[in-house]
C-alpha cells in the first residue's frame, strides 16, 4: 500500500505532486527540510543514478544547500514519497511512518 492509498484509508485530505512533472522548486524543498524529521542528506536517493553521476554520499550529510542543489539539477534523485503536514515532513519510508504520521 502506497502512502495515496494510507492517506485515503484513513481519510485524510491530501494533494498528490507529481515531482517529475512538477518538482519542487528552491523555495519548496527550503520547507521540506526545513521540517523534515529525517537526516537532510536522506531526501537524497541512493540509487543507480546517484552511481552513475559518481555522487559522494558524504557530500550531503548535514548539508541542506548540498541536497537542494542536487535535487533541482537531478529531480529524479528525490526520495519518495515526502509526506508534508503542519510544517512537518517526513520520507514515508517504512510504510508505518505514514500511518504514524497521518494519524
Amino acid at each position: 500500500m502506497n502512502a495515496l492509498a494510507v492517506a485515503e484509508e484513513l481519510g485524510v485530505k491530501h494533494d498528490v505532486v507529481l515531482y517529475i512533472k512538477e518538482p519542487p522548486g528552491r523555495e519548496e524543498l527550503k520547507t521540506i527540510l526545513s521540517g523534515l524529521e529525517d537526516p537532510v542528506q536522506d531526501l537524497v536517493r541512493k540509487d543507480s543514478k546517484f552511481k552513475k553521476l559518481e555522487l559522494n554520499p558524504d557530500d550531503f550529510v548535514d548539508n541542506p544547500e548540498a541536497v537542494i542543489e542536487i535535487l533541482i539539477k537531478h529531480k529524479q534523485l528525490l526520495q519518495r514519497p515526502v509526506l508534508v503536514k503542519d510544517g512537518r515532513a517526513i520520507i514515508g519510508r517504512p510504510k508505518q511512518r505514514i500511518y504514524d504520521f497521518l494519524s
